[in-house]
């Protein structure tokens, strides 16, 4: 049986790398962005009913999903916004079920599932153990800005609309702590995965038996 672990963090905040660290470490690693972009592809039941909800208007020229003119669409309207999570979210559930069952069948031991919106979608009785990452405010705006190009108030703003961290921070299992150097993050993660790995194999009798 595979332990599956759920992966969050807030904007800025570093997920991404810790989740490419924890690759690299040996979890096989299912990213919900990803799973995302799949969902709406081209023919998919899910950009049908976008393209119904919104219109021609978040079409590409090509028939593709305009990601940019959907997200000038919803972003700032919390009802649009939900009525799109509506219908992507339950096609992300299929193709992530579908990656945790191929993990399981190529028999990995430790799939961390990368998922932004872990809480906001009240997904964490799903997981065997949840890991946050987090990171200050200053530092998340900080990288926001560096890293993104964005303005101070659009970096502001993103910030803000997320579930504030410390509520995360009293659900999660692991707080993953990114406000310092790369080399003090490969640390933490590298305690953090040697736990998940003590717990799976620990698991693993009760689990296949």
């Amino acid at each position: 049986m595979t332990f599956v672990v759920g992966l969050t963090g807030n904007i800025g905040s570093g997920k991404s790398t810790v989740a490419r660290r924890l690759a690299a470490l040996g979890a096989a690693v299912i990213d919900a962005d990803l799973l995302a972009r799949q969902a709406v592809e081209a023919g998919t039941p899910a950009l049908q009913r976008i393209a119904e909800r919104w219109g021609a208007a978040v079409l590409a020229p090509d028939g593709l999903l305009d990601r940019a003119a959907l997200r000038r669409r919803v972003f700032h309207d919390p009802t649009e916004l939900e009525e799109l999570n509506r219908i992507v979210h339950p096609a992300v559930t299929q193709l992530r079920a579908e990656q945790v069952a191929a993990a399981h069948a190529r028999g990995d031991r430790v799939v961390v599932c990368d998922i932004p919106l872990l809480f906001e979608r009240r997904l964490v009785d799903e997981f065997d153990r949840i890991v946050l990452v987090d990171a200050s405010r200053p530092v998340r705006l900080e990288r926001l800005v560096r890293d993104r190009g964005l303005q101070d108030t659009e970096a502001v703003d993103m910030i803000t609309a997320q579930m504030p961290a410390e509520l995360k921070r009293a659900r999660a299992d692991f707080v993953i702590d990114n406000s310092g150097s790369l080399a003090e993050l490969d640390v933490r993660v590298a305690d953090v995965w040697a736990e998940l790995s003590r717990e799976a194999n620990a698991l693993a009798p009760s689990l296949t038996a």
